[in-house]
């Protein structure tokens, strides 16, 4: 007798998204690339490999992965982005 089986889980592909800010030119940091499944790892890698900071928040990659590319973030993800490059600048402090 066949059994039937279990519908399989799909796994949520990474997703990443690159954000840039210059405080003399932009009035709020913008999203420069973005990418998920291998895209995103490539991301990642060339992050890891320039010495970029990563932060990793599913929630707010969501959110400005839906952003098209040079767009500056909404204003709704003004403090979760603050937060991020509060965290930058305090790693970047500790390298010195």
């Amino acid at each position: 007798m066949p059994t039937e089986k279990p519908a399989k889980k799909s796994t949520p592909r990474q997703k990443a998204v690159a954000l840039r800010y210059d405080t003399e030119q932009q009035g709020a940091p913008q999203m420069v690339a973005k990418g998920s499944g291998a895209v995103a790892e490539k991301l990642i890698a060339i992050a890891k490999e320039h010495g970029v900071p990563i932060h990793q928040d599913a929630d707010l990659t969501e959110i400005l992965s839906r952003l098209d590319l040079y767009q500056e973030i909404p204003p709704e993800t003004y403090l979760l982005v603050a937060e991020i490059l509060a965290f930058i600048y305090r790693t970047n402090q500790s390298y010195r």
